[in-house]
């Protein structure tokens, strides 16, 4: 732990420099920003805990992440390919010596849980309280003594966006009680499983865990999911500016109220494939075996069951696909299977709309002017859950202005974000 003044400090001699240019992938010359931002939060730290510049704190980020392949694939214990962004969240925090966690969080308030009673709280589901319960708990069921804290978080990953500020939320949250009361001994991929614990038993969201471990591993990284008490997976190591494109993030703009049900519904639709062949998810089912069964199962289960199952098969083949073209170098390739991957989320998974207002369909009105702009160059999908939210599109250098001033136009100012892969996960910055 240093002081806020030692903190500010070392901020303004350039001590954190070199690491923050390579959290952050940007040259040294250009992280004034990252700088200001860090004291900006132990500022608002001091303001809204009434601490002076002796006070002891520690720095904390976590990322947001991209999905890059493998659309609706983590819940069925399947493939991904994902990788961390340069949006994070930060914060400054410090054990208080109280039963309290104060979570102070930029633009939201405070959320504070008094953690005598670490059990769940029914008049807590969905709400930040109850992500932060559930984390403390799994945590100290690895058998480490937890007391309070307060923290200050400032967050740059926007919610809705497809990258993921939930799962972000909770590796950072991880990763302060990692910082502060267990010496930095829990492995990132074991915080991965906490938060999507929290997620699934406290905050009741049936979630995958693609997004945890996208926020907290670091990197471009694949994952199998097939045995999910220990995913496995593997870096990889590709550098897509290199290969000259840009990786954006398009804000379709769609609202996702009342969509709860239509996300729900394709792992749901999943299962049943799954259960009517005698298994739990689709991993477990041999592709073979599914196809020959279709005949037999399709009226129990639902024409768009066997087409989502279809696009379940085909995208883990594709990732393991995409890997292996990213290792070789054949960057076509990639662009190739992220445009077939793209074509299968909207023909066979169907989440590019709910279709229940024809004249509602922002993400495939998105993806149709993002094809248009980039003239059969790059690549493009849906990117995350669908039906509302953000696409995906790997961009040639030579167009990002253009193609950003396009999505733009149609979707308003700030829709299009250029971003880069970070190569650390969850982390402590300073202490």
């Amino acid at each position: 732990m240093l002081t806020i003044k030692a903190l500010n400090e070392k901020l303004a001699g350039g001590a954190y420099d070199a690491q923050l240019s390579h959290i952050y992938c940007e040259p040294v010359e250009n992280i004034g920003q990252y700088r200001d931002r860090i004291a900006h939060v132990a500022c608002g730290f001091a303001e809204v805990f009434g601490k002076d510049e002796n006070a002891e704190v520690a720095v904390f980020s976590a990322p947001g992440r991209t999905e890059i392949g493998g659309n609706h694939t983590d819940h069925q214990r399947g493939r991904v390919l994902t990788g961390s962004v340069n949006l994070d969240a930060l914060a400054v925090a410090a054990p208080n010596g109280t039963n309290m966690v104060n979570i102070h969080s930029e633009g939201y308030g405070m959320t504070s849980i008094d953690i005598t009673s670490l059990a769940p709280v029914k008049e807590e589901e969905n709400t930040t309280a109850s992500l932060i319960r559930g984390i403390l708990n799994a945590i100290t069921e690895e058998g480490y003594k937890i007391s309070g804290f307060d923290a200050y978080v400032k967050s740059d990953v926007p919610g809705g966006s497809g990258l993921s500020s939930s799962a972000c939320f909770e590796v950072l949250i991880g990763a302060i009680i990692d910082g502060l009361y267990c010496n930095k001994e829990l492995p990132m991929a074991k915080i991965a499983r906490i938060g999507q614990y929290a997620e699934n038993v406290y905050f009741g969201k049936p979630s995958g865990l693609m997004d945890q471990m996208g926020c907290a591993i670091g990197g471009i990284i694949t994952i199998d999911f097939f045995d999910k008490e220990n995913p496995v997976y593997e870096a990889v190591d590709f550098d897509f500016a290199s290969a000259g494109y840009a990786l954006c993030i398009v804000d379709s703009g769609a609202d996702h109220a009342d969509l709860t049900g239509d996300y729900a519904a394709v792992p749901a639709e999943m299962r049943a494939v799954a259960a009517a062949l005698g298994k739990e998810v689709l991993s477990e089912v041999d592709p073979a075996e599914f196809y020959a069964a279709i005949p037999q199962i399709r009226e129990s289960v639902g024409d768009r069951a066997i087409l989502r199952a279809i696009h379940y098969y085909n995208d883990c083949d594709r990732v393991k696909a995409q890997v292996a073209a990213l290792k070789e170098g054949n960057f076509d390739k990639f662009l190739t299977l992220v445009n077939e991957s793209g074509k299968s989320s909207f023909t066979y998974l169907q989440n590019i709309a709910t279709y229940r207002d024809a004249a509602d369909q922002p993400v495939g009105v998105a993806l149709a002017v993002a094809e248009h702009l980039l003239g059969g160059e790059g690549a493009h999908r849906v990117h995350g859950g669908g039906f509302a939210g953000t696409i995906q599109a790997f961009v040639p250098l030579a167009k990002v202005d253009a193609f950003r001033e396009g999505m733009d136009a149609l979707l308003g100012e700030g829709a299009t974000k250029v971003m880069y892969i970070r190569p650390v996960g969850g982390c402590t910055i300073a202490e």
